[in-house]
């Protein structure tokens, strides 16, 4: 009777430890048939349009006295042809541990969303067929400053209902960019974002300062990002307009940047409960950084999205890129400035 008390009671203690901590696997699957233009059309299937694919593990544990231990393991993956994801980083999208206190807030370390990039991804939602990306910013592209590693993330206490904000600092930007080297201070950067969200209203405000980020600068320059953006639920859509703006490279030159801006919206409108249309449009200035100023981009983007259940949609989208004479960008990118390119995508996406 003596064994079989403390064999229950052994259980209680190990099913109440469990019960204080949880992992979760998670992912997301998402693939479509698409037509691109550049210089030439081309149909092919591709992955990630609508959402990154991905699978993913977060975990926490109640250690007490108000404070958790976090953590989230993700890794992007290709659908289409089953390869891992970008920057050839197996948890390419996440990599992270950290300590939460609901008074003191949470302090994340390892390879996170920068404050830029989590506006642009998590908030804007920028894919392959959105102009953060197609014009190549700093928290659209992943190869750039969309997420960085060797990161301390602080994330405040919400002192104010509604309000989230954050304080980063990277070490080193871990594998170089084109210009860098490894192991030196080159690819430090810092950031802050603020998002508030209450109601109707929602805005925010990323910001990120890099040393060294392009090839050709001098050494120690620094490169600037800033995204902004406000949007409002109307019920019947809801509208988000955004600002972007960077210090570029000029071509040729190691001393004199210029600035890249990217000035667009978005209208959102709930057709049916299962259907949504987004219609976005936006002009980008400054796209390469040229003295002649000739080198602008007007980008128009309609998508549709429609749930078969919760964790299943299908999805159509379509993008017009139109160049000036000195650009040359699109989904599929043309060999020739002053060119129109755009891209058609069916596709279906898949939540787990």
């Amino acid at each position: 009777m003596k064994k079989t008390l403390l064999a229950l009671a052994a259980l209680a203690a190990t099913s109440a430890a469990f019960a204080q901590s949880s992992v979760t696997v998670y992912g997301v699957l998402d693939a479509s048939v698409e037509s691109v233009k550049g210089d030439k059309s081309v149909t092919r299937v591709a992955s990630d349009n609508l959402s990154t694919s991905r699978i993913g593990f977060k975990g926490t544990e109640d250690i007490g006295g108000g404070t958790k231990a976090n953590f989230a393991l993700e890794s992007g993956v290709k659908v289409d042809s089953g390869a891992q994801g970008d920057n050839n980083k197996f948890w390419n999208r996440a990599a992270w541990v950290g300590l939460a206190n609901k008074d003191l807030g949470e302090v994340r370390l390892g390879r996170i969303d920068s404050a830029i990039g989590d506006i642009a991804g998590n908030v804007l939602s920028a894919q392959a067929y959105d102009d953060l990306v197609i014009v190549g910013t700093r928290a659209g592209a992943s190869a750039k400053y969309r997420r960085v590693d060797n990161a301390i993330t602080y994330i405040a206490p919400t002192l104010v209902p509604g309000l989230t904000s954050t304080l980063q600092y990277s070490t080193g930007t871990g594998t170089p960019v084109a210009g860098e080297v490894a192991g030196s201070s080159e690819g430090k950067a810092y950031g802050l974002s603020f998002k508030y969200a209450a109601g109707p209203l929602s805005a925010g405000l990323g910001y990120l300062s890099a040393k060294d980020e392009s090839a050709g600068v001098a050494a120690k320059d620094k490169a600037n990002a800033t995204l902004v953006y406000a949007g409002y639920d109307l019920g019947m859509a809801k509208v988000t307009a955004y600002y972007n703006a960077e210090t570029r490279p000029t071509v040729g030159s190691t001393t004199d940047n210029r600035r890249l801006t990217v000035t667009g919206a978005k209208v959102s409108v709930p057709v049916s409960p299962e259907f949504t249309a987004i219609v976005g449009a936006s002009v980008a200035r400054n796209v390469l950084g040229t003295v002649a100023g000739d080198d602008n981009v007007e980008i128009v983007t309609v998508k549709g999205i429609y749930n078969l259940s919760k964790r299943t949609s299908v999805y159509g989208m379509y993008t017009n890129v139109n160049n000036d004479t000195g650009t040359k960008l699109g989904v599929l990118a043309p060999t020739v400035t002053d060119k129109t390119t755009r891209g058609i995508a069916v596709g279906v996406r898949h939540m787990f």
